[in-house]
């Protein structure tokens, strides 16, 4: 079995890769047992469906790939995991990059993530994420 200590942080990076690679159908999948609350949005989403569909919905992307051209950096992860009872939680930073055909790559994004996880028949899971917003750039090229 995987300790918590290495599927959270597993976790965490693959929901960069995933909205960097503009995959959000699988994004929603990751999200599956979860939900997803944003601050500065006063919103809350939850299930694969509903979370693929928002993703899509505010997210522009670019070329064939469908990508949105950014990068999601995490960072400054302070993870408190118990193996025994099958849960963890994590906060930590968040900046992301984005450059764009005609914009040169610059940060438009910086804030922070407080996750909540579960270990459910042996496999670890997402079950919240609260997206806190610190900082915002130039989001034009980013969100519609």
């Amino acid at each position: 079995m995987i300790s918590g200590h290495v599927a959270v942080p597993t976790l965490i990076a693959r929901y960069a890769e995933l909205v960097d690679d503009g995959d959000f159908d699988a994004l929603g999948e990751l999200f599956a047992n979860a939900s997803i609350t944003i601050d500065a949005r006063d919103l809350h989403i939850s299930g694969p469906a509903e979370i693929s569909s928002a993703y899509s919905s505010w997210t522009r992307r670019y070329g064939g790939s469908g990508a949105p051209r950014t990068k999601h950096v995490t960072t400054n992860l302070i993870l408190e995991v118990d193996d025994r009872t099958g849960t963890a939680s994590c906060r930590s930073y968040v900046t992301v990059f984005q450059e764009t055909p005609d914009q040169p790559i610059q940060p438009i994004y910086s804030g922070r993530y407080r996750d909540t996880f579960e270990r459910a028949a042996g496999e670890w899971r997402f079950t919240s994420r609260h997206i806190v917003s610190d900082f915002t750039g130039d989001m034009s090229a980013h969100t519609r």
